[in-house]
């Protein structure tokens, strides 16, 4: 029971380190990604830590397989390594009994793997959808700062405002500047700026919302050219366009998984032999690393790591293409298969290496007999 919690301990805290520094990686990098959206007023900045908050089961259910992997590989290396498993060894603890140890974590973060792919992946992603949705209502109005210019449509159109009432309704020191297709003839206006001392919201029947500038300029023309045209107005309307919030999540991803049991459609097929795929890679994974974290103090802990890494990331590419696959009706044989031929290749790699060891053993009682 010692050795048990002993062994336990290590690759729990292992994996929840690894799994720490991943989750931190990936989050960095998608936040910033939201972050470039707020800025261009496409999110509104409030909503940010939210979506990351509802995309949190999402990332979790890809880091947790890999960081036991890792986890096992790292933390029994360093048993290796300080030779603490030749003293296991010693004392009884076969190949067999560490794997059996192993699968006991491995089993609790295939439960939790499980929860977040089953429940709360698709949870994540359905308030992620409704978030976004509500800030596709949104138009540049609603996400206007004063005092900042904001750019929209691909940087086609710049608003700037200096003031800005509480209830976003009214502003004043207007600037818009509006860039036309550049492929267009040089002959028609390339660039339409407006400039006004106020302006105002406006709810049409129909839904659409306009910008009433009042007092102000129209300048059109195209940069470095004397033939431009300015045009004093006392009342101008700009139509106000919706922000582009997007995300590259799709409506799939969002059904609850008692509604893909039993469903005929191809695509839910794959999507729910995904979700059921998790779990099971990490009992696989944790087969594989078990005899893969077996080192030679002399040769360092990291030198099976880097082929390790390898064959881990060839089975989740594989199980990816495999479900693309299967989603486009190019095959019917699921995921499973790929399932059984790393399950195959972990059994291949556990029994090899004892098997090599009892026949160099044998090799050299022969020869110390003759």
């Amino acid at each position: 029971m010692i050795v048990f919690r002993y062994l336990s301990r290590e690759v729990l805290v292992t994996l929840s380190a690894v799994s720490a520094v991943l989750l931190v990686i990936i989050m960095s990098g998608r936040f910033i990604k939201y972050l470039a959206q707020a800025a261009s007023g496409a999110l509104d900045p409030g909503v940010l830590f939210q979506i990351m908050a509802f995309r949190l089961p999402g990332f979790l259910q890809l880091i947790l397989p890999l960081g036991l992997f890792l986890g096992i590989l790292l933390a029994y290396g360093r048993l290796y390594l300080e030779s603490e498993m030749t003293v296991l060894s010693a004392t009884g603890m076969s190949p067999r009994r560490l794997l059996g140890i192993t699968m006991v974590p491995a089993a609790l973060v295939a439960l939790l793997v499980a929860w977040l792919s089953l429940s709360l992946a698709p949870a994540g992603v359905t308030r992620v959808q409704q978030i976004l949705n509500q800030q596709d209502a949104l138009t540049e109005f609603d996400t206007l700062e004063p005092g900042r210019f904001q750019s929209l449509r691909d940087g086609t159109r710049v608003t700037y405002t200096e003031r800005l009432s509480e209830d976003r309704v009214r502003l004043g020191g207007v600037f818009i500047s509006e860039r036309k297709d550049p492929t267009a003839s040089k002959q028609e206006p390339q660039i339409s700026l407006l400039v006004a001392e106020k302006g105002r919201q406006e709810m049409r029947p129909d839904g659409s919302r306009y910008l009433i500038l009042d007092n102000g300029y129209r300048y059109d023309g195209l940069p470095g050219h004397a033939n431009y045209r300015a045009i004093k107005y006392d009342t101008y309307g700009v139509m106000l366009p919706k922000p582009d919030a997007s995300e590259d999540i799709t409506a799939r991803e969002a059904t609850p998984t008692a509604q893909l049991w039993g469903s005929a459609d191809i695509a839910d097929r794959a999507e729910l032999q995904w979700r059921l795929s998790l779990p099971l890679l990490v009992f696989v994974v944790a087969l594989l690393a078990v005899p893969l974290a077996k080192v030679n103090p002399r040769q360092g802990r990291f030198l099976k790591l880097l082929p390790a890494i390898l064959l881990y990331m060839a089975y989740l590419t594989a199980l990816i293409a495999v479900r693309g696959a299967l989603e486009k009706g190019r095959t019917h044989m699921g995921l499973w298969w790929v399932h059984l031929l790393f399950l195959v290749i972990g059994l291949a790699i556990f029994y090899w290496a004892p098997l090599t060891h009892l026949r160099a053993k044998r090799r050299n009682r022969l020869e110390a007999e003759q």
